[in-house]
């Protein structure tokens, strides 16, 4: 397992940074409505063990660093329920992104034999790694990061590259791969559709208030 290191930037990542050609990202809110709560964190890693935190204050999102980024189309991002990350990131710093792989999404396809597929469980059961969750609702919007919030927030980002190692390899293995490569695709979609208020299932045949 490799050795650990975190960085903490205030407002964007420095200019230069490179992540290679795929960058596991996560974000932190003040709560999951998006015209109500803020977008507080967003963390970012290579899969080599370092991770960088961007901490937000209120009210300023101008980071062109880490929107060029988000939209560069020669890197891959991966997320954990990007769904909510994307329509976070979009929301608040504009940003377009693509490509996108979700681990949840990939879960769903490749376990069909378990029902939870929430990160804390991926890195329990493919990694053999147990990760703490407390701070999950703390107060991510206070001036200033606690050691316990930062070792928590990059934690969401150390392992998304070796579970999507894992899961493509299932995928490919169940011959299920083309359906979760159009399950990615879709995805900015299906954000830019939360951000604009059409949370529910818009395939369903079942109307919805």
């Amino acid at each position: 397992m490799f050795a650990k290191k975190i960085t903490v930037h205030g407002g964007d990542l420095p200019s230069g940074l490179s992540f290679g050609d795929s960058v596991a990202i996560d974000t932190e809110t003040t709560g999951l409505k998006l015209n109500r709560d803020r977008l507080c964190v967003v963390q970012l890693s290579a899969g080599d063990g370092t991770a960088h935190l961007v901490h937000f204050n209120k009210g300023n999102y101008n980071a062109p660093n880490l929107k060029a980024l988000l939209e560069d189309r020669k890197v891959l991002k991966i997320f954990h329920y990007g769904r909510f990350d994307i329509a976070a990131l979009k929301h608040f710093l504009g940003a377009d992104i693509a490509p996108v792989y979700c681990t949840k999404i990939a879960s769903k396809l490749a376990r069909t034999n378990s029902v939870e597929h929430s990160l804390k469980t991926l890195c329990a059961e493919l990694l053999g790694i147990e990760i703490e969750k407390e701070q999950q609702c703390s107060d991510w919007g206070a001036p200033t990061l606690t050691d316990e919030q930062i070792k928590y927030a990059a934690n969401d980002v150390f392992y998304l590259h070796q579970i999507k190692e894992i899961l493509d390899e299932r995928l490919i293995r169940e011959g299920r791969k083309h359906f979760a490569d159009k399950c990615m695709e879709f995805l900015p979609t299906r954000a830019a559709l939360d951000e604009a208020g059409f949370e529910g299932d818009v395939f369903s045949r079942i109307s919805e208030v």
